[in-house]
């Protein structure tokens, strides 16, 4: 695979839900940019300024043990420490730091899957949004429905007192 041919669908698998915000975390991007996870975080310590909080935090042991146990994996390998995660605004910032070809080229792919990410919430949004429309339409209807019915019903009942008495025909 090129540099220029990234999938959009490998770089999705690797974007996570922490703290409320769609993140990547330091070893999958070290993996996309070819290079090791130690290097990356050095490089990122080396521009710290460029990293403010809600582009990059470590995540808590919770976190992490959470992400594990949700993906289904034994762990991410032996860490001395606790991984980076990086959120959209991070990983932008991370192509100020990392300067290679590749780097450029993943930094793309990155960028669109976070931009098709927000299409497909956004779609899933709307259709929620319709589902929800249609359910109270139902709701409505079903109670004019049974009103219809219990006046049906009533209208074929037989009346309770006899005809003669009604009409006085004795």
């Amino acid at each position: 695979m090129s540099d220029k041919e990234m999938p959009i669908e490998l770089v999705a698998t690797k974007i996570f839900l922490v703290r409320g915000r769609k993140v990547m975390l330091d070893k999958d991007l070290a993996g996309l940019y070819g290079v090791e996870t130690f290097n990356l975080n050095k490089a990122v310590k080396r521009n710290i300024d460029r990293f403010p909080e809600d582009f990059m935090f470590q995540l808590t042991m919770e976190e992490y043990k959470n992400l594990i146990f949700q993906n289904g994996r034994s762990n991410w390998g032996g860490r001395r420490h606790l991984p980076y995660a990086f959120t959209e605004q991070g990983v932008a910032m991370l192509s100020s730091v990392l300067k290679s070809k590749r780097a450029i080229w993943v930094n793309i792919a990155i960028m669109r899957a976070f931009v098709k990410l927000r299409e497909l919430l956004l779609t899933h949004k709307e259709l929620s949004q319709k589902l929800e429309e249609l359910e109270r339409k139902y709701q409505l209807h079903e109670t004019d429905i049974q009103v219809i019915f219990e006046a049906i019903k009533k209208l074929l009942e037989p009346p309770h007192e006899p005809l003669n008495s009604r009409f006085n025909l004795n």
